[in-house]
């Protein structure tokens, strides 16, 4: 069973206690921002919920951010956290919607097929009323995990650029507008500014709403449009280092056209040997 992408903070307290169900907090944040997810989750967190690192569960021989690590290094992340395939996850953040969409897509590329975003993450929790638990979290209780990987989720830079050259599918960036022209600096010193020649820009803070919840899917669909994507066709999403990108690709899946993501995104391509880079617009 597929479990559709979203759940309410309503239907997801209704989750609390159910066995086989795991809640995941997968709050990140960029250095400059100044702020700890993992400080954040012992401030305070859904009842049961455990950590999930996106920095620390990665590939450690990759000089690049956050990168997907393999399927075994992933098992045994996974494992050591209590996630089991088997089980429905549901995962939020602290913004809203932003790191728990790379969560959710890692944890889809791994092979998890029941993985669900608590829409407007803790905000919308707490909003409702719900209760959170404060202090450290107890250990969790390790399971077994086999993680399946899934390739068609999962783009190189190497597909990014054949895909670029033969039109094969829409490349989407959710950075910011200046930075996709190049108007604003990268926050990562020594990339490039602009963007892939040939790709669309659509900043992923478009798709949310005031409260940090995903738009309803009509808001979705139209902003897709108006970015002059065509959900319907493949689509590749990017960003700066595969965070918010995943945060497009949560938006397709919610209208039910999955897409790939690009892991090494802007962190790659816009490094001294990655692709070439225009500024502008699109």
């Amino acid at each position: 069973m597929t479990a559709h992408p979203l759940v309410s903070a309503s239907e997801a307290a209704r989750l609390i206690g159910q066995p086989g169900t795991r809640f995941v907090d997968a709050s990140w944040f960029l250095p400059a921002e100044g702020r700890s997810g993992r400080a954040e989750f012992e401030a305070e967190r859904i009842p049961g919920a455990v950590f999930f690192d996106i920095d620390a569960i990665s590939d450690a021989a990759s000089n690049l951010p956050h990168m997907l690590p393999s399927p075994e290094a992933f098992a045994a992340a996974a494992g050591g956290l209590g996630l089991s395939p088997d089980n429905l996850v549901v995962v939020y953040d602290t913004f809203g919607v932003r790191s728990a969409a790379r969560a959710w897509w890692t944890l889809k590329v791994m092979g998890y097929p029941q993985v669900r975003v608590l829409d407007g993450g803790l905000r919308a929790w707490k909003a409702a009323g719900l209760p959170v638990e404060t202090g450290p979290a107890p250990a969790p209780v390790p399971s077994e995990v086999t993680a399946v990987f899934s390739p068609e989720r999962v783009r190189s830079l190497a597909d990014v650029a054949a895909a670029l050259a033969g039109q094969s599918a829409q490349v989407v960036d959710a950075r910011s507008s200046v930075r996709f022209r190049g108007e604003a600096p990268e926050p990562r010193p020594g990339l490039r500014s602009g963007h892939m020649p040939g790709a669309l820009n659509l900043p992923f803070d478009r798709l949310l709403t005031p409260e940090g919840t995903l738009k309803p899917p009509t808001g979705l669909a139209a902003e897709f449009a108006a970015a002059g994507v065509d959900p319907a066709r493949p689509v590749i999403t990017t960003c700066g280092s595969g965070v918010t990108a995943s945060v497009l690709a949560l938006a397709l899946e919610v209208l039910g056209h999955p897409a790939a993501v690009y892991d090494g995104s802007w962190a790659e391509w816009g490094g001294p040997e990655g692709g070439d880079v225009v500024t502008g617009d699109a």
